[in-house]
């Protein structure tokens, strides 16, 4: 509209300096050479009115013409401009260029918002090209030494190198369990993510929540030599969640925080009224995340040491689980550490 209403104001401000600059003085030619021929003044002045005006009007409407079509195609040219650029950028995107980024055309906030929008879409395949690159490398990773500790053992029964012993048998289970784990783990949170997931929501009242927890995951503690301890607010309000799937959300944060507390260390179950929302929080001594890493740990196969033994830091998939059943709640999930040493806290918030 403000360009529409551009055009217009161009076409009649070419039109009223126009008129204003040759109607004058063609009147008054008129009127000059009137006066050498017979005739009353007001003939001579009609008619130099309407010879003055005719030609006048002509220039004047000519000239509003061509000022509107220059205008016009200026503007139709920025506009094409900024959807040509668009047109590049979403092929380059096509193409799987998910860097390209465009500029604000600034000839309205509608293209300017549309910008913006394919910029975060832009960032957003980005990132997660990087994750799918990242997943199927750490798959790879994950599936090539159970497979090849299994292949080798096998071989060497085939060859009668190794004997089938108690030992043999032992370092076979655990790989094939390692398998099913990660197997188990992908299936769990593609079904976690999934918008088809399953919630069988039940009134449940959050100190159970913890007391099962807490109870499945004492063994480990005590083996690991870390002190788990419960705290648990009086007068909560029952939440409508599904027991299974939030279970599985703390014994995931347990597990993460057992494995990363070293002895003596001390892991604090928690939960507490917090406005609207019930919070429960899973907070250790252990190693503790730099603030770099903090924003990406709840990515799959995402771990904060890419140097540490996968056995010790676990398939990195808990996390992602987590908050992928977290948010099926309407709940959020936190990840806070003061950083490396200090200690980390998890804060799971449902809603009341």
């Amino acid at each position: 509209m403000v360009a529409i209403a551009l055009v217009l104001v161009a076409a009649v401000l070419a039109a009223w300096l126009v008129a204003g600059a040759i109607g004058p003085g063609l009147f008054h030619r008129h009127m000059a050479e009137a006066e050498k021929s017979p005739g009353t003044v007001v003939e001579h002045a009609e008619s130099a009115f309407a010879s003055a005006s005719a030609v006048t009007l002509a220039v004047a409407l000519f000239a509003a013409v061509l000022t509107a079509l220059v205008v016009s195609t200026v503007l139709a040219r920025r506009v094409g401009a900024s959807l040509g650029s668009l047109s590049s950028a979403a092929a380059n995107v096509a193409a799987g260029r998910f860097d390209v980024r465009l500029a604000q055309p600034h000839i309205g906030s509608e293209f300017d918002d549309l910008a913006d929008a394919f910029n975060a879409m832009a960032t957003r395949l980005d990132h997660d090209e990087m994750l799918r690159r990242r997943l199927m490398a750490d798959v790879a990773h994950e599936l090539r030494t159970p497979v090849a500790t299994i292949s080798a053992y096998v071989d060497a029964l085939e060859d009668g190198v190794e004997d089938l012993t108690p030992q043999t048998v032992g370092v076979l289970h655990a790989q094939t369990a390692r398998l099913a784990r990660l197997a188990a783990d992908l299936a769990a949170v593609t079904q976690a993510e999934s918008s088809g997931l399953r919630l069988d929501l039940q009134f449940v009242a959050p100190a159970r929540m913890v007391e099962a927890s807490v109870a499945a995951a004492r063994s480990r503690a005590d083996e690991a030599g870390v002190t788990l301890t419960a705290t648990v607010e009086p007068g909560l309000p029952v939440l409508r969640i599904d027991p299974d799937r939030v279970g599985q959300v703390l014994g995931n944060l347990l597990d993460n925080a057992i494995r990363h507390t070293p002895r003596p260390g001390r892991v604090t179950v928690s939960v507490r009224r917090l406005g609207s929302f019930v919070r429960f929080a899973v907070e250790d001594t252990g190693e503790g995340i730099s603030t770099e890493h903090l924003p990406h740990v709840f990515e799959r196969f995402y771990r904060v040491d890419t140097a540490r033994d996968r056995a010790h830091g676990g398939s990195g998939i808990g996390l992602a689980i987590a908050r992928a059943l977290v948010h099926a709640h309407g709940g959020t999930i936190f990840a806070h550490s003061a950083g490396p040493g200090l200690g980390t806290r998890f804060d799971v918030d449902l809603p009341v």
